[in-house]
């Protein structure tokens, strides 16, 4: 057994004999060395028969023979009606008020230092913090500005001094070792990129509305494009003497300084060729859009892995381990994966499916928006300065923007829209590219396009999907790639309005695409109002 898991044994049976002795109500209460118990306020909970079943794993145990209030207060998604249901099925007695006050007493708030977040940012939890920016507001610049680029934090921002900070680098089992200071990184070669960091959740509130996923109600806006400069990764791995033909080793393993209460702290890996490859530009980033990383992007050193989901570029990152093996994280080995649709939480198997790294071809509608109103002037609409009137009397053409992207350094080469099922397409523009070529295309393309509405139209559905530089596109069908982690999906786009002397856009849905999947689809119901 491996000797953390030694630890936990013994503090379970050691905290499990004390929880008996304060337990109430408990008919025949009896400690039993195999039966695992928590507390939750006042009430005492038997979860054995949970623990294979949790979406952490074997994390619960941590919790054993107390309380689990600290680790929800580190893991807020849990502080919801289906989780309490769930847990009050486990309850098998209670504490008295003072005994349940007895096993947090010393619980403070690990949040309490976090930083300032702008106004703008739409929270999708708190505790962790993760939030998002309106779409539309998204799609307004090509750079993203730092402070509304979106935030995906997994445990409390860590307060580092950049005077004290120190990077361990390490060949795993080969003795090899180096340690680096924030100066001796930045006395490296500099090396800049632009590139759009995604959330492998972009998108998951729309799956949600096919079937019940679990995870953050992200929108359209987990992503992001930024200029980021740092040191690369294969410059550092070659000062610690790793050999590019050892084919022993396989993997790289990134873990970062925050941390929850035991100790454990967020982690991940890639592919070692995808490090040691000069025109895979992974970068150990100091500085993002020309300044300091802000904390809440990984100050004071980011890893930066252009072209893969975002969970793998580690936010604070304080030690790097080249190994033959897989990082053991969680967010390794037990999330960020995908699954087929039939795969429910009953018969899924995390061992059977490999980490996600590279993301396929997505795009996104971000204007019109759900609800929005956009007032006709002189016979025009405005969206983005781009509705109006055509050339011809009895058409109006209506403007969507949006983004699109794709995985791996490919690039976006167009972007087809259809009013009509697909049998016309329009090409929209491709407003703001990065100049790099594949397979180093690392940035988002932004896109716009005016299509035709005829008059007298009730209903319409505009769809859009995007094709790289390889021609992988997004297929038609939502439901044949739900999941239950709601990663790498499309999503559905859709906007009401009406052609009076407003049109109003309603039920904005986006079936962007991860994995090569999806059309973006724009439903709209155009609709003439009377005059007053």
């Amino acid at each position: 057994m491996h000797k953390r898991y030694k630890m936990l044994e013994l503090q379970k049976k050691t905290c499990l004999t004390t929880l008996c002795k304060k337990c109430q109500n408990i008919p025949q209460c009896k400690y039993k060395e195999k039966r695992v118990w928590v507390t939750y306020k006042e009430g005492v909970y038997d979860i054995t028969d949970f623990i294979v079943e949790h979406p952490g794993g074997e994390q619960i145990l941590l919790a054993a023979g107390s309380s689990v209030e600290p680790f929800w207060m580190l893991y807020a998604v849990h502080n919801n009606s289906h989780v309490l249901h769930l847990l009050e099925n486990l309850r098998i007695g209670n504490l008295s008020k003072d005994e349940s006050q007895d096993l947090t007493s010393d619980m403070s708030d690990p949040y309490n230092s976090d930083p300032l977040r702008h106004t703008a940012l739409k929270a999708a939890a708190v505790k962790p913090f993760n939030a998002e920016t309106p779409p539309f507001i998204l799609v307004e610049q090509f750079i993203t500005p730092n402070e509304l680029f979106y935030v995906r934090n997994h445990l409390p921002v860590p307060h580092i001094d950049p005077e004290t900070f120190e990077l361990e680098v390490e060949i795993e089992g080969r003795n090899k070792s180096v340690i680096l200071t924030l100066d001796e990184l930045k006395k490296l070669p500099k090396h800049t990129i632009t590139a759009t960091i995604m959330c492998a959740g972009n998108r998951r509130s729309e799956m949600t509305k096919i079937k019940a996923v679990k995870g953050l109600s992200w929108g359209a806006a987990a992503v992001g494009n930024a200029t980021w400069t740092g040191v690369r990764l294969r410059d550092v791995l070659k000062k610690v003497g790793v050999d590019e033909d050892d084919k022993s080793l396989k993997h790289v393993q990134f873990e970062g300084m925050d941390f929850d209460p035991t100790g454990k702290t967020y982690g991940a890996s890639i592919p070692l060729w995808k490090a040691l490859d000069k025109r895979g530009d992974v970068i150990l980033a100091y500085e993002m859009n020309g300044v300091p990383i802000p904390p809440d992007h990984g100050f004071p050193i980011r890893v930066i892995v252009p072209g893969v989901v975002g969970a793998r570029n580690v936010k604070w990152l304080g030690r790097v381990i080249v190994s033959e093996k897989e990082s053991d994280s969680h967010w390794q080995q037990n999330d960020y994966k995908g699954f087929s649709p039939s795969t429910d939480w009953d018969t899924v198997d995390f061992t059977k499916s490999p980490a996600i790294q590279e993301l396929p071809v997505i795009s996104a509608i971000c204007k019109p928006l759900d609800g929005q109103t956009v007032q006709v002037e002189d016979g025009t609409i405005l969206v983005k300065g781009r509705i109006r009137r055509s050339c011809g009397p009895r058409t109006k053409l209506s403007t969507s923007v949006g983004y699109a992207w794709s995985g791996g350094g490919q690039k976006i080469i167009r972007v087809d829209v259809t009013t009509d099922g697909g049998n016309t397409w329009h090409v929209a523009n491709l407003d703001h590219q990065d100049s790099s070529e594949p397979p180093q295309h690392w940035s988002w393309t932004l896109w716009s396009v005016r299509v035709p509405i005829k008059p007298g139209t009730t209903n319409v559905e505009i769809w859009a999907k995007a094709v790289d530089s390889c021609y992988n596109t997004q297929p038609e069908n939502f439901k044949n790639i739900w999941n239950l982690r709601g990663v790498m999906k499309t999503l559905l786009t859709g906007s009401t309005m009406d052609s009076s002397m407003m049109w109003t856009c309603l039920d904005v849905m986006n079936l962007s695409a991860h994995l090569g999947i999806g059309f973006v689809l724009l439903r709209s119901r155009v609709e003439k109002r009377r005059p007053a």
